[in-house]
């Protein structure tokens, strides 16, 4: 059984970290190279994420399947000599009311696209296939035996008791509606809870399938919003939304 992940959560639209000096001598690769979509099932959006780890760097780019270039970094002056190593980026995810489905996946087309960094004249590339399969969102998502409500807008939350138990039955298709259909292997879940500014996160086995929220969360009482995400063997993720009250 793979281990159960625990992490804070801090949300940046892109993140760069500095390598501790730029020696020339220095080999270039990448350790890591992640390209993936996630949709929000609950609020209706979808957007293109990365992952990138390696270097360190001074330019780095992405290419789709069509040799296009869609996205291009650079450090300039001292950053530049100091170099790159990690990029964590997310797009924005308007709405399908602006942006449908059937829009958003031909602006980002199935297929291999290569992830390529730079340092003088070294290079390291490597080449990441993303597809339009995504999973179905969990089904049958329950707190402490009631069925979650649809969103957090919904009238109609769960109200609760401590200890608050989140249960949701595996995820074995892709989803009816959005993207290509096709098998699905989930690799794993995450779980997210918070209220206000108190968040808590965990990466889970596929096989598990519920999770026990921290009493020292739920301690306070009140409105505490979740989210369930599950991630295939394509790396492309699957979220719900939705909240419970903890009864007073």
């Amino acid at each position: 059984m793979d281990p159960i992940r625990i992490f804070s959560i801090s949300a940046i639209a892109i993140g760069l970290s500095a390598a501790g000096g730029l020696a020339s001598a220095e080999p270039l690769e990448l350790s890591e190279a992640e390209l993936f979509f996630e949709l929000n099932d609950t609020d209706g959006d979808l957007g293109i994420h990365a992952s990138i780890d390696g270097g360190p760097y001074t330019e780095l780019e992405i290419e789709d399947p069509r040799g296009r270039t869609i996205f291009e970094v650079e450090g300039k002056g001292r950053l530049r000599r100091q170099g790159l190593t990690q990029l964590f980026l997310e797009s924005a995810e308007p709405s399908f009311d602006e942006l449908a489905p059937e829009q958003f996946f031909r602006r980002f087309p199935e297929g291999v696209y290569e992830i390529e960094i730079e340092r003088g004249r070294k290079e390291a590339e490597a080449e990441v296939e993303i597809s339009h399969v995504m999973a179905a969102p969990v089904p049958n998502v329950t707190v402490n035996g009631i069925p979650a409500a649809e969103s957090c807008d919904a009238e109609d939350l769960p109200v609760v008791e401590e200890p608050v138990i989140v249960d949701w039955d595996p995820v074995t298709e892709s989803h009816p509606e959005i993207g290509r259909a096709g098998p699905v292997e989930i690799v794993r879940y995450q779980f997210f809870t918070e209220q206000d500014e108190a968040k808590f996160g965990v990466d889970l086995p596929p096989e598990i399938t519920e999770f026990g929220v921290p009493l020292e969360l739920t301690a306070a009482g009140g409105e505490f919003k979740f989210e369930i995400i599950a991630r295939t063997q394509d790396l492309n993720n699957t979220a719900i939304e939705s909240c419970f009250l903890i009864r007073e």
